[in-house]
């Protein structure tokens, strides 16, 4: 259904809009009134420019990750939204009229799905959705079954409800020292209701261990190149989500419900589509296992923090709400949907993700996320708009490559392959930090066409491939970046001799910018010569791409930013003690001959 565009918000308007979007219309009367209570809805907002993308994201409503050049798809979650969307002028269709509704719908698809096969097509063999008991139990087990290549970890820091976070390492030789090999980290579920993104992640994981040996491209990779794989940043997010997205399913009492069947509706929790973490006051925790008896989340609002606003690269800009309501550009404040976070890296989550790369050579990094069907590469900012140096922010430096890389994965998987600000703009994501910070390509995954969490078998299809892409899928996209992690043309390489054992340091400490400032920032990865005495270390350059040399165009005219070189600090360590230091330049394609790292 599309609803005109109006000049004024009235009432009349509201409950016009209201009618022609009800549910169902019931036989009783008391049936009808139920019906006529506003439902969760899925609309696909019409956006013709840049300026309808810019005034519908003023509009501080749930938009999704699916857009496209003319469209953003939008959740309304009451009748203030649709009051809101209805007076802001905008055309729509009406998506999914009812998202609780549709969410019983899956289940019971997901039952019948499980009940008729003996096990799925995926590496895991998995019929339905994980809980965060699943991720926790099916990562032990890689580990225990594949001691010689599967390392189970904890990330530093446990949630804010007192969960530990997990993943798992993948490589040849794991349980030894690192030797000098690249990572690839992939990462699942920053948004609670992001279901399938942690699926596919850990499918990939599943997919290696278990291929290792039989598979000669994965072997051959898994010699060359290490692969973290989170599932779950977001745990306490995602489990309030999964456990209230698993309808209580009271169909039994249809027959005798006065509202034909509502109930179960009405009954729901509130948590199924909770996207932020558990974060109830900026700078307080709170005791752990509390996280559960917090406030419904209406979707995207509430408490918590949007993890993927919270990260640093230009943390504070467009595209993600201050703790302050704005009613300018009708922001909630902390309880809006894109609520960055009281500072870059205030959330417990953001901290884990930036330690596991800070810590390694971190050549690639995916965050899946979902929907959408996108690859979604940095910057996350249109290029024209002015940056807190006041010029323009320009293309990412290595945009030609970035580009092509996600075209070789759009191969795979059908995916749109676009910049990030091409959605909207975004600022505090996940791989505009890395990317920046590290040089290491980064990328979003959007998986899915039209929904947070759709039927089991859909998720099956997004990562074997269906249709045209069938046998290739997300799986197909995730070996195309492993190869890219391992591939030197796009890396630096140091080549030397050290004695055996000593602890190779590279280092480099620099200020990142923020929107509004600037916060101290740090790459510190380590590897262990081996017995060999030769060691050959792959690793991101050293110039970071925000202080590189940027391009941009004003009034016709292509200019230049001034940018500097970079070195890392190389240390060289025996028995705790740093016997050598020495400044390294090394740059994309570039292999840098050390000779005798450290001295004897």
């Amino acid at each position: 259904m599309r609803l005109p565009a109006l000049a004024a918000a009235t009432t009349a308007a509201l409950a016009l809009a209201l009618g022609a979007l009800s549910p169902t219309p019931a036989a009783t009367g008391t049936a009808t009134s139920a019906a006529s209570l506003f439902s969760p809805r899925l609309v696909t907002v019409d956006t013709p420019t840049a300026a309808h993308k810019d005034r519908l994201a003023a509009l501080g409503l749930d938009l999704t990750e699916h857009a496209g050049h003319d469209y953003v798809e939008v959740v309304l979650h009451n009748p203030a939204d649709l009051l809101a969307l209805v007076a802001g002028g905008f055309t729509f269709d009406v998506r999914i009229a009812d998202l609780v509704r549709r969410g019983i719908e899956v289940a019971e698809i997901n039952e019948a799905y499980a009940a008729r096969v003996a096990g799925s097509p995926l590496p895991s063999g998995r019929d339905t959705y994980r809980t965060l008991a699943d991720y926790e139990a099916d990562m032990a087990a890689l580990a225990r079954d594949h001691r010689t290549i599967v390392k189970r970890f904890a990330l530093d820091r446990p949630s804010l409800d007192g969960r530990a976070v997990h993943g798992v390492e993948i490589g040849e030789d794991v349980r030894r020292p690192a030797s000098g090999r690249p990572t690839f980290v992939l990462l699942g579920v920053h948004h609670a209701r992001e279901w399938p993104s942690g699926e596919n992640a850990m499918e990939f994981a599943v997919d290696l261990a278990t291929s290792y040996g039989k598979d000669r491209r994965i072997t051959r990779l898994l010699r060359q190149a290490r692969v973290v794989v989170v599932p779950v940043v977001n745990v306490d997010g995602f489990d309030l989500s999964r456990t209230d997205g698993e309808y209580v399913d009271l169909r039994a009492l249809n027959d005798v419900d006065p509202l034909g069947g509502s109930l179960s509706v009405l009954a729901t929790p509130g948590h199924a589509y909770k996207r932020k973490n558990c974060r109830v006051l900026d700078g307080v925790d709170t005791p752990d296992g509390t996280c559960r008896a917090s406030l419904t989340s209406s979707g995207g609002f509430g408490i918590g923090v949007d993890l993927n606003r919270n990260y640093g690269g230009f943390w504070g800009g467009p595209g993600a709400a201050a703790s302050t309501p704005d009613l300018a550009n009708v922001e909630a404040g902390v309880l809006d949907p894109t609520y960055r976070g009281a500072a870059a890296f205030s959330e417990p989550e953001t901290q884990n993700v930036r330690d596991l790369v800070s810590e390694r050579q971190v050549t690639m990094l995916i965050s899946n996320h979902t929907f959408g069907n996108l690859i979604l590469r940095p910057n996350g900012v249109d290029p024209k708009t002015l940056g807190p140096d006041g010029k323009p922010v320009g293309d990412a430096p290595d945009e030609q490559a970035l580009k092509r890389l996600g075209a070789a994965m759009a191969a795979h998987n059908g995916y749109d392959n676009i910049h990030g600000w091409e959605l909207y703009d975004t600022t505090g994501t996940t791989e505009d930090w890395s990317y920046n910070a590290t040089g290491g390509f980064g990328y979003t995954f959007e998986i899915g066409p039209d929904e947070f969490h759709p039927p089991f078998p859909d998720v099956v299809d997004q990562y074997r491939g269906a249709g045209t892409y069938a046998g290739r899928g997300n799986r197909g996209a995730y070996l195309v970046a492993l190869e890219h992690t391992v591939d030197t043309a796009h890396h630096g390489v140091l080549r030397g001799t050290a004695p055996a054992g000593t602890v190779l340091r590279l280092r480099k400490e620099f200020r990142s910018p923020t929107w509004e400032s600037a916060y101290d920032d740090v790459v510190d990865s380590t590897i262990t010569v081996p017995r060999s005495g030769r060691f050959r270390w792959v690793v991101n350059p050293s110039t970071r791409p925000v202080v590189q040399p940027r391009t941009y165009r004003v009034d016709g005219v292509t200019r230049t930013t001034a940018g500097r070189r970079e070195a890392y600090t190389l240390t060289c360590e025996r028995r705790g003690k740093v016997v050598q230091r020495s400044k390294v330049f090394v740059d994309r394609g570039q292999v840098v001959r050390l000779g005798t790292a450290c001295r004897r």
